[in-house]
């Protein structure tokens, strides 16, 4: 029972040590096993430190490639969001155009109907409102100072131009 407690405690670290002092063969055999011993613990309790460090690097390696997988995630939906944005956006703003562009047809037709109402409005209509001249027919002195009314001008100058042809 005893030897199976020192295998499995001492067995490795006994058997390094004991071939070393013969190796070595020094002076004070014993102070260089305790030395070698000492020395020995450090160096595997560096070493399980820095197996300690290297699995604590791993998981921290392991968890910035997850972080680093999330923000790419949240790049992408964060683009596609701001493309959805864009487009609501250019789909309202093509909506406002066309309610704009119609507004704008339905002002031009009521701006035409109401020019052709006052358009097909006759001179007797506007003629026939109290206070309105009457303008059927305009007289003007001549050089000889006789009247001469226009209607009768414009004929004589369609008489004249239809000579001439």
């Amino acid at each position: 029972m005893e030897s199976q407690y020192l295998k499995r405690c001492l067995g490795s670290c006994l058997k390094k040590g004991l071939s070393e002092v013969v190796e070595h063969r020094p002076a004070d055999p014993i102070e260089y096993l305790a030395h070698w011993i000492y020395n020995y613990r450090r160096i595997l309790d560096e070493e399980k430190k820095r197996m300690l460090e290297r699995i604590e690097l791993e998981q921290e390696r392991e968890a910035a490639l997850v972080e680093l997988e999330m923000l790419r995630k949240m790049k992408e939906e964060e683009l596609m969001i701001q493309q959805k944005l864009e487009e609501q956006r250019q789909a309202q703003l093509e909506q406002e155009r066309q309610e704009l562009e119609l507004q704008n047809e339905e002002d031009e037709m009521l701006l035409q109907q109401k020019d052709q109402e006052e358009n097909e409005k006759t001179i007797a209509e506007l003629t026939d409102r109290p206070g309105a001249p009457n303008l059927t027919r305009v007289e003007e002195l001549d050089e000889d100072g006789q009247f001469e009314s226009i209607t009768d001008l414009t004929a004589e100058s369609e008489q004249e131009s239809s000579q001439l042809i």
